[in-house]
C-alpha cells in the first residue's frame, strides 16, 4: 500500500508483515518500494518469524532478492493467501484518513505520517483478543 507526503510525487510505501493466525502486525517499514526497503521490513520482524515463518507475497522482485527461499513463496491473488494483508490494508485506510487515495487529509511531514500509521498499528495490535 502507498500514500504520499506533501505532494503526490513523494510516494511512501507501507510494508507490512501480518501473523495470519493471531492477526497481529509483526513487521512494519515505511519508505521507498525497493530492495533496501524489503530488507528493512525483513529486519523489522522478530527473530522467531525470520527463522520459522513463511511469507506469502506477490511476485515483486525485491521480495525474492531479500527473503530467503525457505521463508518466501510468491503467490497470485487467486490463491487467497494475500487476502489477509489486503483486508488489513482496508482496515488501515478507514480510520487513517491520510491513506485514502483521494483525500484532502494528507501529511506534510514524513515524521507525522509515520507516527500516525504507527499509532494506529500499536492501537490495533493492543486491541486484539489474547
Amino acid at each position: 500500500m502507498w500514500s504520499f507526503v506533501n505532494h503526490k510525487g513523494n510516494k511512501q510505501w507501507i510494508w507490512l508483515a501480518l501473523d495470519v493466525k493471531i492477526r497481529e502486525i509483526v513487521g512494519v517499514y515505511i519508505g521507498a518500494r525497493d530492495e533496501a526497503a524489503a530488507r528493512q521490513l525483513w529486519e523489522s520482524l522478530p527473530p522467531v518469524y525470520r527463522q520459522c515463518a513463511v511469507a506469502y507475497t506477490d511476485f515483486w522482485g525485491a521480495y525474492e532478492a531479500v527473503l530467503p527461499s525457505k521463508r518466501h513463496q510468491g503467490v497470485g491473488k487467486d490463491t487467497g493467501l494475500t487476502s489477509y494483508i489486503e483486508t488489513f490494508n482496508n482496515t488501515l485506510r478507514q480510520p487513517v484518513s491520510r491513506l485514502v487515495p483521494k483525500t484532502l487529509s494528507f501529511s506534510k511531514c514524513l515524521q507525522n505520517h509515520i507516527g500516525g500509521i504507527w499509532y494506529f498499528i500499536h492501537h490495533y495490535n493492543a486491541s486484539l483478543p489474547l
